[in-house]
C-alpha cells in the first residue's frame, strides 16, 4: 500500500500510558491526532507488566499468608496455587484492555493505526507503506528487554513470555537482580517452583536501601529462592531434559540444571527501528535526548515521554503518565513546563514488598546537610504480628533543620500503601510534626506511620 495521508497536528508513536494520555488530551482540544503501535494498545504496564503481574502475585500472597498463619489457626495442607486458573483470572483483565483503550481514543476523535512506524523525514512517518505528515510527534514507545550476547541467549524468555505461561515448570532460573527477577521468583516459588536468581552484582536492587535489601534477600531465601551474588552467566545450552546455565563466580564455573530461564537483566529504550536519524532526532543509551520540558534537543517538532525519553524520572508507569500530560500541555500551549519528579515512590512487589521514595541515606548526607535516620525493626509490631510476618523494617531520613522528610524506605506487608503518604509529604514539604498530627483509622497499617517517625 502506498500514498500519503492528510496532515496531523500531532502523531503519537506508542499506545501505552504516556502516548494515549497525550493523544486524548490533545484531541480533546480539537487537534487532529493520530496514534500508532505495532503491539496491542495498552502498553507494558496494563498488558505485559504491572497489572497482570500483581494479579498473579495475589495468588502467591494467599499461599504465603496461609503459610505465615500455620499453627496460628490456619491449615495450609490442602491449599495450592492453580496456575492455569489464575492465568484465566489475569486474562479476564488484560484481554479487554486493547479494544477498550482504542475505543476511548476513537471517542475522543483520535485516528488509530497498527503496525511498525519509522520516520522518513522531520515531519513524515511511514506505517505499512503509507506516509503520514504531522506538525508534531510524540515518541512514547516504552522499553524492551536489554539485548544479551552470551551463547544460548536465544533460549531465554522475557517478562512478557513469563506472564503468558500456560503452566509453570518445576525449575526456573532468573537472570538479573532487578524487579523482574525478584517479583516473578516470589510468585513462582509460592507455586512450588524451584527458583534461582543470578545477580551480577554484590547486592541486588541497588536503587533501594541496602539494609532493607539485606532483609529482602533473607526473606527471599526463606521462601526457598536461591540468590547467587557476584555471579555471571557465561552460556545457556539446551539439553534433552531442559536447559543448563553455566555461571562463573570467583573464577569458578558451575552448571545449573533448569527447565526455564527468564531474562530479568534490565531494559533499554524501545527506539530501534524508528529511523530517528531521518528526522534529525538525537538519542542516547537512555532514550531520546530531550530538554527538561520533554522537547527534542535536535528537532523542535518532536517530544518524547516515558521510558523512551532520557529524563531524570524513574522508569515507572505513573511517571510516564504525568510526562505524557506535561508533554501534551507544552505542545498545546507552547510552554516549557518541566515535570515535577519530587515525591514519586517506587515498589518492588515481592512478598512482602520493598519501597522507596526520596533520597537514600548516603545521598541525604551530602553537602553538609544535617540528618537524622529513624530505623525501626517493625517485625514485632502489631500490624505484622497479626498476620504472622516476621521480617519487616522501616527507615525514614529527616532533615533536622527543616523537620522535613528527605527519604523513606519501607519493607513489609502493606507498606506499598504507606509509602504514598511519605511521597505526599516530600512533594508538599510536610514536616514530621505535621505527619504525626494525623489521626489514622486503627488498627490499620497506616496507623503505624507516626511510630515510624
Amino acid at each position: 500500500m502506498s500514498g500519503i495521508s492528510k496532515e496531523y497536528d500531532l502523531f503519537v508513536i506508542g499506545a501505552g500510558m504516556a502516548g494515549t494520555t497525550a493523544a486524548n488530551r490533545c484531541a480533546a482540544k480539537g487537534w487532529h491526532v493520530g496514534i500508532v503501535d505495532a503491539l496491542p494498545y495498552g502498553g507494558t504496564c496494563a498488558l505485559r507488566g504491572c497489572d497482570p503481574k500483581k494479579i498473579l502475585r495475589r495468588g502467591a500472597e494467599v499461599i504465603d499468608a496461609a503459610h505465615l498463619m500455620q499453627g496460628k489457626g490456619i491449615s495450609e495442607n490442602d491449599l495450592t496455587l492453580d496456575w492455569a486458573t489464575l492465568m484465566r483470572h489475569k486474562r479476564g483483565f488484560t484481554d479487554g484492555v486493547p479494544q477498550g483503550m482504542e475505543d476511548e481514543l476513537h471517542r475522543n476523535g483520535v485516528s488509530t493505526f497498527h503496525g511498525a512506524a519509522h520516520f522518513t523525514g522531520p515531519h513524515h512517518l511511514k506505517i505499512n507503506g503509507v506516509q503520514h505528515q504531522a506538525k508534531r510527534f510524540l515518541i512514547a514507545t516504552g522499553a524492551r528487554p536489554r539485548p544479551l550476547d552470551f551463547p544460548g541467549h536465544e533460549h531465554l524468555i522475557d517478562s512478557t513470555d513469563f506472564l503468558n505461561l500456560e503452566e509453570l515448570p518445576g525449575r526456573i532460573v532468573f537472570i538479573g537482580g532487578g524487579f523482574v527477577s525478584f517479583e516473578f521468583a516470589h510468585i513462582a516459588a509460592r507455586a512450588g517452583v524451584d527458583c534461582v536468581i543470578i545477580d551480577h552484582g554484590t547486592r541486588p536492587l541497588r536503587a533501594f536501601d541496602p539494609d532493607l535489601i539485606d532483609l529482602l534477600v533473607q526473606r527471599t531465601e526463606q521462601a526457598g529462592i536461591r540468590v547467587n551474588h557476584s555471579t555471571t552467566v557465561s552460556a545457556v545450552a539446551r539439553t534433552p531434559t531442559g536447559l543448563q546455565v553455566s555461571v562463573e563466580q570467583d573464577g569458578v564455573t558451575t552448571v545449573i540444571d533448569t527447565d526455564l530461564v527468564v531474562h530479568g537483566a534490565g531494559r533499554v529504550p524501545n527506539i530501534d527501528g524508528l529511523n530517528l536519524a531521518a528526522a534529525n532526532i538525537a538519542w542516547g543509551p537512555r532514550g531520546i535526548d530531550v530538554f527538561g520540558h520533554l522537547q527534542s534537543r535536535s528537532n523542535p517538532s518532536v517530544f518524547a515521554a516515558g521510558d523512551a525519553a532520557d529524563t531524570p524520572g524513574e522508569r515507572l508507569t505513573p511517571v510516564a503518565v504525568f510526562e505524557g500530560k506535561v508533554a501534551a500541555s507544552n505542545m498545546l500551549k507552547g510552554t516549557m513546563t518541566v515535570p515535577d519528579y519530587a515525591g514519586v515512590p517506587t515498589t518492588v512487589f515481592t512478598i512482602p514488598e520493598l519501597n522507596r521514595v526520596g533520597m537514600l541515606e548516603h545521598e541525604a548526607g551530602r553537602d553538609g546537610r544535617e540528618i537524622v535516620v529513624r530505623y525501626n525493626d517493625t517485625s514485632s509490631w502489631y500490624s505484622n504480628y497479626r498476620i504472622g510476618e516476621t521480617t519487616a523494617a522501616t527507615k525514614v531520613i529527616i532533615d533536622t533543620a527543616t523537620d522535613q522528610i528527605l527519604g523513606a524506605h519501607l519493607f513489609g506487608p502493606g507498606y506499598s500503601e504507606v509509602i504514598n503518604i511519605f511521597g505526599l509529604a516530600i512533594k508538599l514539604g510536610l514536616t514530621t510534626r505535621q505527619l504525626k498530627s494525623i489521626t489514622a483509622t486503627y488498627p490499620s497499617v497506616g496507623s503505624d506511620l507516626g511510630s515510624m517517625l
